[in-house]
């Protein structure tokens, strides 16, 4: 038997019962997912085993050697969950890979093996869950978790390639919005007077934030003067976590108009009202919006009361509340004021982003067109 360095391969003959040598088989080691790994190499002829040979700790050298051994997708899911994307993102995105990958994709295809799931697998996985009847949003997102996973584990070797690159994945509609027009605004407001969240419905539409940025606002963030103030907006609730926004412009200054002001001073005066009313029992995360106690208000509590509102203005109940968000801006363009301006309260990335969502909606938009053209053309 020929021998080589310590991992670099060794190449003996094989022998039938008789002695006889038949032929040649080579080893050498790779590092997978379970740790070292002796690999084989056979061949009638000791110089074909020694080319394999060669070729294979050239690959190996190169980063080219792919084995996962008996490692089952769900394994390398939880794997790469718990390795590579807890403490790389946010703990509410973590939170949100998890519910993803344990409700679709690991009890469909958690016992398959990592080296042969193939592109197959995955586009009959997504096709089952349209069947449920669930969302192409819910699909696309499964899509991307699954494809982040699989890409790490291309980095790592273990598989050659990412069968996520090979499937259709369906396209999300662009959801219908649904904003308030004017007369409705002033109801939906006018009947939520004197409401424990009177100011959180105030503010959405005066000021356009998102509900996870309500949800999120310390009193720290707001700074009152005479007859308005400002806001600063830091951080949002998201999956019950206090978290600073993902992007630049969500990061922003907004000033208060004289309602939105007026709301949220007395708003502060019935929480500290409420504060004494529950000594030792309030937990006071200086919250602008918190539950009863003073904690992190649910997201799923505030739709509820949202949709309570709807039903006594008589409104449809196809109303969300992400809707009173595009309500302000669809009140903001519709009087004329610079869609740049609204952007910047929005914290949207681009005016195109804010363009493309709301000038199919507001009549006007277009801005003038056909008039202008009579008009140059005379």
């Amino acid at each position: 038997m020929t021998k080589r360095g310590n991992g670099e391969g060794s190449i003996y003959p094989v022998k039938d019962k008789n002695g006889r040598i038949v032929g040649y088989r080579g080893s050498y080691w790779v590092y997978t997912a379970n740790g070292p790994k002796r690999r084989y190499l056979s061949g009638k002829k000791r110089e074909d085993v020694a080319d394999k040979l060669v070729q294979a700790l050239s690959n190996r050298a190169g980063g080219l050697v792919f084995d996962a051994g008996d490692l089952t997708v769900g394994e390398f899911l939880k794997r790469w969950l718990a390795d590579s994307a807890k403490g790389s993102v946010r703990r509410s995105t973590y939170e949100s890979y998890w519910r993803q990958l344990e409700r679709y994709v690991i009890p469909a295809l958690g016992q398959i093996k990592l080296t042969t799931l193939t592109h197959m697998h995955v586009q009959g996985l997504y096709r089952q869950m349209q069947d449920r009847g669930l969302s192409a949003r819910t699909v696309q997102y499964t899509h991307a978790v699954l494809h982040r996973a699989l890409k790490q584990a291309v980095r790592w070797s273990i598989i050659p390639r990412n069968v996520c690159e090979a499937v259709d994945v369906p396209q999300v509609r662009r959801e219908e919005i649904r904003p308030l027009n004017t007369q409705q605004a002033r109801m939906l407001l006018r009947t939520a007077s004197g409401e424990r969240l009177e100011a959180f419905y105030v503010l959405a539409v005066h000021t356009g934030m998102r509900p996870g940025e309500l949800l999120g606002l310390r009193w720290e963030d707001v700074t009152f003067s005479d007859f308005s103030g400002t806001l600063q907006l830091n951080r949002a609730l998201s999956a019950g976590e206090l978290a600073t926004p993902k992007t630049k412009g969500s990061r922003r200054r907004i000033k208060l108009s004289a309602g939105s002001a007026k709301a949220l001073k007395a708003h502060r005066k019935r929480q500290l009202e409420e504060m004494m009313q529950k000594p030792g029992l309030w937990q006071d995360y200086g919250l602008v919006f918190p539950s009863s106690l003073g904690t992190p208000l649910s997201h799923r509590n505030v739709v509820r009361s949202f949709k309570a509102l709807l039903k006594r203005v008589d409104l449809p109940p196809s109303v969300r509340l992400y809707d009173l968000r595009h309500t302000c801006a669809t009140l903001l363009l519709s009087r004329n004021v610079h869609p740049k301006y609204v952007q910047e309260l929005l914290g949207h990335a681009s005016i195109s982003q804010t363009l493309d969502t709301y000038s199919h909606v507001i009549e006007g938009m277009d801005g003038g067109l056909t008039d202008a053209i009579d008009g140059a053309l005379g």
